[in-house]
């Protein structure tokens, strides 16, 4: 029986074979069985010499441990260094926080009765003395005559907060003009200062939770139409020769002139301003006033004002020139405007030192006289080039697009009629709009001829349909596209994939039409 199942059975042998082979090579190999490497088995120290071992590293380890805890001033194994909590200022100097002042401190009442000059000027003191801080302006109604900032410093308007200015000009100091202005822009000799002033600053930020700086510019206009003021009107809110500025969440109102001007000033930033005057009957009060600066950004603002609603300036034929100190770099986004009497977006008149590099986006123009405008005119000299107007859309608009170069109003009779503007590489593309009486106006001249000007993507709806509502005179450049209404003569035409379709020859034709 046995061998007939072993011999019936081949792959049971063949294991039972494999198992005992394993078993043998199992008992040569582990010493444990006494097999012929037992001679191989490794030899371990005694016992109680491997409990010292042990016992001296357990010492060895509650030491260091000791020496760290212990230690001061030394950097500590196997922990991050502590972060310190002010910043070193130098040789062994702290800065501590910027101080943070309530304008009460310094005596101010705010029933928009009592002047609160002195103390507006006591709080800037008490920042200056201290490097930098911040001024708040809480709830109330503040009166005060102009009062000058500091660098490193914060004027923050809480809710509800509003600072008024004096409405008797005895009050406001008198300033020599603008060296790129020259005699004043209203009348020769001295001009009144701005009710928020700071010159040759630093770090300045204007900002709160909404609250208000109002010029109370109403007596300042009614004396200006009835000739009653001796000296140019001052600005709302000016800062000359200062970079690093801040100007955001707050409202500025009637101003007595333009309200929010930065001369000569680098890295300005305004956004989430608003900025009101009557729509009428408020002469001159612009709402931005970027003039000979460079790096501005303006985003998301709301203006509707009496002039202009953004004018880039750089200063006013021979005194701009010689002060020659360009606008540039500049950009304008998310911006809503309205202004019943000039443009929505301006560059010049004044722009002797040079205006190049901007950027309109995304800006809404209702209600207003012209949408975006370019201004100039013999005498003015320098340039406007390389601008870029980018998703304008016009709402009920007198005339969309304008580029004018005979705005003839001078300082006096020195500036040189031969100093001619450049006015070229300019692009309007997605300009979109309703109730427009004319879409186009661009007036070149044979002296000051507009050069590579760019139409792309332009459908604007015309309140009446007449002719000559897309008026050229002296003008070179494309229309790439659609373009509503009919383009100009004096532009070429190029299809979507920018193929010359037809190429004028009438760029000196005339067509501007101001009679409606």
């Amino acid at each position: 029986m046995l061998e007939t199942a072993a011999a019936s059975s081949p792959r049971a042998a063949a294991a039972a074979a494999s198992a005992g082979a394993a078993a043998a090579a199992s008992a040569v190999s582990s010493p444990r069985r006494g097999g012929a490497t037992a001679h191989h088995h490794r030899r371990w120290a005694p016992a109680p010499f491997r409990a010292c071992l042990v016992a001296l590293w357990l010492v060895g380890f509650g030491l260091v441990f000791l020496w760290q805890s212990t230690s001061v001033g030394r950097v500590r194994l196997y922990t991050r260094p502590p972060m310190p909590r002010r910043a070193p200022a130098s040789m062994g100097q702290w800065v501590a926080s910027p101080p943070v002042y309530d304008l009460r401190e310094f005596g101010a009442v705010g029933d928009g009765r009592t002047v609160n000059t002195a103390s507006f000027e006591a709080a800037v003191a008490a920042i200056a003395e201290r490097g930098g801080g911040r001024l708040t302006v809480p709830a109330g109604r503040w009166l005060t005559a102009p009062f000058n900032l500091t660098s490193r410093m914060t004027l923050f308007l809480a809710a509800g907060a509003e600072i008024l200015g004096i409405q008797d000009e005895r009050y406001w100091p008198l300033m020599s003009p603008l060296p790129s202005y020259g005699y004043g822009r209203e009348h020769k000799g001295p001009r009144y200062g701005s009710l928020i002033h700071g010159q040759d600053l630093k770090d300045v930020t204007i900002t709160g939770h909404n609250g208000t700086i109002n010029g109370q510019g109403q007596s300042w206009w009614v004396k200006f139409r009835r000739k009653l003021l001796n000296h140019t009107r001052g600005p709302l809110v000016q800062l000359m020769r200062s970079s690093n500025i801040i100007i955001s969440n707050i409202t500025l109102r009637d101003s007595p002139f333009w309200t929010l001007h930065m001369y000569d000033c680098k890295n300005v930033t305004i956004v989430e301003t608003t900025i009101l005057a009557p729509i009428a009957g408020a002469p001159n009060t612009d709402g931005i006033d970027p003039d000979s600066c460079e790096n501005v950004v303006i985003k998301n603002c709301y203006i509707s004002v009496g002039d202009d609603g953004i004018a880039i300036k750089s200063g006013w034929d021979q005194y701009g020139i010689a002060y020659g100190r360009p606008s540039a770099n500049i950009i304008i986004q998310n911006v809503i405007i309205r202004s019943m009497v000039s443009a929505g977006v301006s560059i010049g008149s004044e722009m002797s030192g040079g205006v190049s590099n901007v950027l309109v986006e995304n800006v809404h123009v209702w209600d207003s006289r012209r949408g975006v405008r370019i201004k100039t005119a013999p005498g003015r000299g320098a340039y406007v080039s390389n601008i870029v107007y980018r998703n304008i859309s016009l709402e009920n608009v007198r005339v969309g697009i304008v580029i004018k170069t005979d705005y003839n109003e001078h300082p006096d009779e020195g500036f040189d009629p031969k100093a001619v503007p450049i006015i070229e590489n300019i692009s309007y593309t997605s300009i979109h709009g309703q109730g427009v009486r004319v879409s186009v106006r661009i007036q070149g001249s044979a002296e000051i001829p507009v050069k590579n000007v760019t139409f792309h993507d332009m459908s604007v709806g015309i309140a009446d349909r007449k002719h000559h509502v897309f008026q050229c005179s002296f003008v070179q450049g494309q229309v790439i596209g659609y373009v509503f209404p009919m383009p100009c003569k004096n532009l070429d035409m190029y299809n979507e994939r920018r193929e010359l379709v037809k190429q004028s020859t009438f760029q000196n034709i005339s067509d501007i039409d101001y009679s409606f």
